[in-house]
């Protein structure tokens, strides 16, 4: 019967219009299927994590509020991330390895901005506050994480510059009405390969991008996203440090109190591999 089966798919998606029926129902459905499952997956591993530094973050966030970094002041509705450890965001250490890019970004005009894999909003809604100039669109599989972003934008007033939605796919992004100068932002765990398609590219050729590159899922993807933007973009690469070397370089002020298991614990973000951002920027004409 496998091997019946096969034989019907090989044969059929030859042929190119079953091929963009397929392409468009079964495997677009697949691969969401297995996005959610990765971020279900996260989800439940940060939750365990969360339970070992409770404690300690009742007691230094009881405000909810961002003690440093680029998104200092930023309020949290609840303690309660939907991707992505909590700890470091509160202390202002997450990903600390593009910080120097985010101020930069910062200091721009941007007039939109694409979050692409917003979670509860730690980058839609802090950009949101740094850059007054700038239309925010925050899209997340997850109706929690948008549950959460909304809340975040609400609290800290730039919920009228947030447009939420789900699923962002090519249409979506040839759909966002850029004004000026855009940014696109996306950490959307592997669908990167996916979602900046050869077609794609004409329509951000005047936007910057930040991406996080997910080759622990599919060791081609850096390689294609360069391919894809080699043209248009200059790429800058920023690789992310490991949980060891966080807790021996990352410092602020409210962790001065703990060893360095401790600050290990706190500010540990639990990447399953070395990761890196591509910070692309247009060519010079």
């Amino acid at each position: 019967m496998e091997s019946l089966i096969k034989k019907l798919i090989f044969h059929a998606v030859q042929n190119d219009y079953i091929w963009a029926l397929f392409n468009a129902t079964i495997l677009k459905t697949t691969r969401y299927a297995e996005r959610v499952r990765r971020q279900g997956l996260y989800s439940n591993l940060y939750s365990k994590r969360y339970a070992e530094v409770a404690d300690i973050m009742k007691d230094k966030f009881s405000d909810f509020t961002v003690k440093s970094g680029v998104f200092s002041g930023m309020k949290y509705p609840e303690l309660k991330s939907s991707s992505g450890a909590l700890s470091p965001k509160l202390f202002g250490l997450y990903e600390k390895e593009i910080q120097p890019v985010i101020e930069k970004i910062c200091r721009d005009n941007y007039t939109e901005i694409v979050n692409i894999g917003c979670a509860e909003g730690y980058y839609a809604v802090g950009l949101a506050m740094r850059i007054s100039t700038a239309k925010v669109f925050a899209y997340d599989i997850n109706k929690e994480a948008i549950r959460l972003c909304e809340k975040m934008a609400k609290l800290n007033n730039v919920d009228k510059r947030i447009i939420t939605g789900s699923f962002c796919d090519v249409e979506t992004l040839k759909s966002i009405p850029f004004t000026k100068k855009g940014l696109i932002i996306c950490d959307c765990e592997g669908y990167e390969k996916e979602l900046f398609v050869e077609e794609l590219i004409p329509f951000l050729t005047g936007h910057d991008l930040l991406i996080e590159i997910h080759d622990f899922i599919d060791i081609n993807i850096s390689s294609l996203i360069c391919q894809r933007f080699e043209k248009t973009h200059e790429i800058e690469t920023i690789q992310s440090v490991d949980d060891i070397k966080k807790a021996q370089t990352c410092f602020c002020e409210e962790l001065d109190d703990y060893d360095l298991e401790t600050r290990k614990t706190l500010l540990a973000e639990h990447r399953p591999a070395i990761m890196e951002w591509f910070y692309m920027q247009p060519r010079k004409q």
